[in-house]
């Protein structure tokens, strides 16, 4: 927890930097100061930059002093700004591109994402919605806003300019000493100031306002410029025919167009996306192949019913409002129509630090053409319980579309890939995850595999096939034990000609568990079969659930989904178990486990008594291999199987060939009884996972970051405070006495506020 730290004083000095040189364009006569802005600044290439802006406070004699902040709502038709600048970690780019394009409204829009500690980033929202009405193609600046050269910002502001109805001008700028290489720079309304003495008794027609309309730009690691502050409204009308002949508009360059190609590079985390304005489009989604690769139709987009996207744009405005941390991105055609959406809520962020080791998507209500073209990120929590990881509304299932989203999703998470990804057959989908995850083990979801098998054959209903099928697949050790007996089970049932079903053995190195011994699964997937995990909104969302309807439950279920966590961590730590064996791991693991856990973990004990005649085989230095006999479910001995443990006495590591500690990530009864061979009193800690530990401290409340603050900004009291309060309500969860004091502070805290509150009635 991040200790309290006051707000810095006001006049704490900041000291100019000497090698920031300063310029005036095109506004000298207005005679402006240029301050000093290091508020939230960071080191590029070595050197400090500062920003500096030019003020219109009168007097040329005083400089004041400005401190930055992104201000979160600039207007009331912005929603919350992009990017925060209170984290000291690295900053990992999110840049949102749509493939291809090439049109006057392309934007190119950066997301600044920390790393990930523990799991848990800074606050991270796109808003897609354009609310300003006189904007075509181009919407307002925003905080944040990054691009490539001076001149794309600069052509972008002109170009939004022109088609609003004002001229821009070149306020200030600045330079590094003894350099031509601009700084930073701002860009103010060709209305801005008032004329001098000396101009203003000149014929000229008067046109300056005053008006404070303004983006200041920042060139950040060497190679980008962001929108560091904007100021939105206007003092005076519009007149867009007018201003087609001013200087800024007259020297626009109509080439100035530059196709923006993805970047490939999947360490650089990638994705661009244009901002345009959101349009409901009404009409019913098509289905696509699910094995297709196809490219996608640049004009396809969401089929939305009137109101749907303007009710999802208000949706996630208002949860990025009271949800820290929470994120969304919208991606969109050039006409501005929805084509996907992603989201993660700030709990499923932070969650995704202690279970982002093994994820599943979720493609069922794609598959089964739902109404909504759902797809969730899933994982399993430590009483193994299925959490929402994302969300995401996808236009059809290319290979490109998935890209978008594992990208997106990826850099939502600091560029941090889940050592396992399950998912189902979807071709698509697979060529995305070997291009945007590398180096995370790809599997398919093994229950979909036995289930679709089972489904598509016409055997499949037969007792006896289904018997052979599991026995073949589950009960094979060795890759050629299950290779002889698929044979085997071909050969019987005459399934020799079914090419459907060779395809799914031409891909058995993928969801065959013999060949996934070296994988990790943390119970994502049974294995022998069990019951397999129901999907996150099972019970709440069928095939003919709507969009509106689906986003009236989604707090409901995971508020719900919360609290059974809550109540289960609280079970697990007043959990006492009955202990079934006079093992000392039982006594020692009872203590750490989970309920859930420990009771499977019991049954590994219990199963103990089964295995007997430890050999040893081979010795190879410390490390010895082992066969140990055990009885069938029945007791027979005359069945019994053999079972290899490899054992290092050095490293006290042991590895069986049922390799149960990866897919269930606990020990096996085999490996248990080489441990209690070899003298072995306790489990060693690498085989006790922290994922599984009921005394694992784990705070879902997002890192506040930065305490400095503009205490000026009543969002960011908001912000600030309820964070806190979070924190607080994490730590108050971990058992009763933290209850009791977490519930005392809180009422103290209000009663003082209060008092507050009536001091200043009186």
């Amino acid at each position: 927890m991040t200790d309290d730290h006051n707000f810095p004083p006001a006049d704490e000095g900041l000291s100019p930097n000497p090698d920031i040189e300063i310029t005036m364009e095109g506004s000298s006569e207005d005679g402006e100061q240029l301050h000093q802005d290091e508020g939230s600044e960071q080191e590029i290439d070595g050197e400090e930059v500062f920003g500096f802006e030019s003020t219109d406070l009168g007097d040329d004699s005083n400089q004041v002093l400005a401190i930055e902040h992104v201000d979160i709502a600039n207007t009331a038709d912005q929603m919350l700004g992009i990017n925060r600048d209170d984290l000291e970690n690295d900053k990992q780019v999110l840049d949102f591109e749509r493939n291809g394009h090439d049109h006057n409204s392309e934007q190119m829009l950066e997301i600044q994402c920390g790393n990930l500690d523990n799991g848990i980033d800074r606050d991270t929202v796109i808003d897609d919605q354009n609310l300003v009405s006189g904007a075509k193609d181009y919407l307002p600046p925003v905080v944040g806003m990054e691009f490539e050269s001076y001149d794309d910002a600069y052509n972008y502001y002109n170009c939004y300019a022109k088609e609003l109805g004002f001229a821009i001008r070149v306020k200030s700028s600045w330079t590094k000493r003894n350099s031509k290489e601009k700084r930073g720079a701002v860009l103010c309304c060709n209305c801005e100031g008032f004329k001098t003495m000396k101009e203003a008794s000149s014929r000229r027609k008067e046109t300056r306002t005053g008006c404070l309309a303004m983006i200041r730009l920042r060139l950040v690691e060497s190679n980008r410029w962001r929108v560091d502050e904007v100021k939105i409204e206007h003092n005076h009308p519009f007149d867009p025919e007018r201003v087609q002949n001013c200087k800024s508009h007259k020297k626009m360059d109509p080439g100035s167009k530059r196709k923006l190609e993805p970047s490939v590079d999947v360490e650089v985390r990638t994705i661009k996306l244009y901002r345009t304005p959101v349009i409901d489009t009404v009409g019913n989604r098509s289905s696509n192949e699910r094995e297709s690769g196809n490219q996608v139709d640049q004009s396809k987009h969401l089929k939305l019913h009137q109101g749907e996207a303007e009710y999802i744009s208000n949706f996630f405005g208002r949860l990025q409002l009271t949800n820290p941390n929470f994120f969304y991105v919208m991606d969109l055609n050039d006409e501005g129509h929805l084509r996907n959406v992603l989201w993660i809520d700030s709990r499923s962020r932070a969650a995704y630090g202690y279970f982002g080791d093994v994820v599943a998507i979720d493609t069922t209500c794609l598959s089964k053409s739902y109404n909504i073209p759902l797809l969730l990120f899933v994982g399993v929590d430590h009483h193994l319980q299925s959490i929402l990881l994302a969300c995401g509304l996808l236009v059809d299932e290319t290979m490109e579309t998935y890209i978008w989203l594992l990208r997106a999703w990826l850099s939502c998470m600091s560029g941090r890939p889940p050592q396992t990804v399950l998912t189902d057959r979807c071709k698509a989908l697979q060529s995305a995850i070997s291009e945007v995850f590398p180096r995370t083990h790809h599997r398919l979801y093994l229950p979909l595999v036995m289930q679709s098998i089972l489904d598509k054959l016409e055997v499949g209903a037969s007792k006896v096939f289904q018997d052979v099928l599991n026995r073949t697949v589950y009960n094979s050790l060795k890759a050629d034990e299950f290779e002889m007996a698929w044979e085997e089970m071909i050969q019987h049932f005459g399934l020799r000609d079914h090419k459907w079903l060779q395809t799914y053995y031409e891909e058995r190195e993928r969801w065959a568990p013999v060949y996934l011994k070296d994988t990790f699964f943390a119970g994502l997937v049974t294995f022998p079969p069990g019951d397999c995990m129901s999907p996150f909104f099972d019970g709440y969302v069928n095939s003919q659930t709507t969009l509106k309807e689906f986003f009236n439950i989604y707090e409901l279920v995971l508020q719900k989904k919360h609290q059974k966590e809550a109540l289960d961590d609280l079970e697990s730590r007043k959990y006492t178990p009955v202990l079934r064996t006079r093992c000392n791991y039982e006594v020692q693991l009872s203590e750490v486990y989970t309920k859930e856990i420990f009771l499977k973990f019991q049954v590994e004990l219990e199963l103990m008594s089964d295995c007997f005649n430890v050999t040893q085989i081979h010795a190879n230095g410390p490390i010895i291999t082992y066969v140990i006999k055990e009885r069938d479910a029945e007791g027979d001995m005359n069945n019994a199987r053999n079972f290899e443990v490899m054992y290092d006495k050095v490293g006290l590591e042991v590895r069986c060939i049922c390799s149960c500690f990866n897919f269930r990530g606990y020990l096996c009864r085999h490996a248990l009884q080489i441990l209690t061979y070899n003298g072995i009193e306790d489990i060693p800690s690498q085989y006790i996972l922290s994922r599984w530990r009921k005394d694992f401290k784990r705070l879902y409340a997002p890192d506040i970051g930065s305490n400095v603050i503009d205490v000026t900004n009543p969002v960011q009291w908001f912000d600030h405070l309820y964070r806190r309060a979070m924190q607080v309500v994490e730590e108050g969860m971990t058992s009763q006495d933290h209850y009791t004091v977490a519930w005392q502070a809180f009422k103290e805290s209000l009663n003082k506020v209060r008092l507050v509150a009536d001091r200043h009635v009186q």
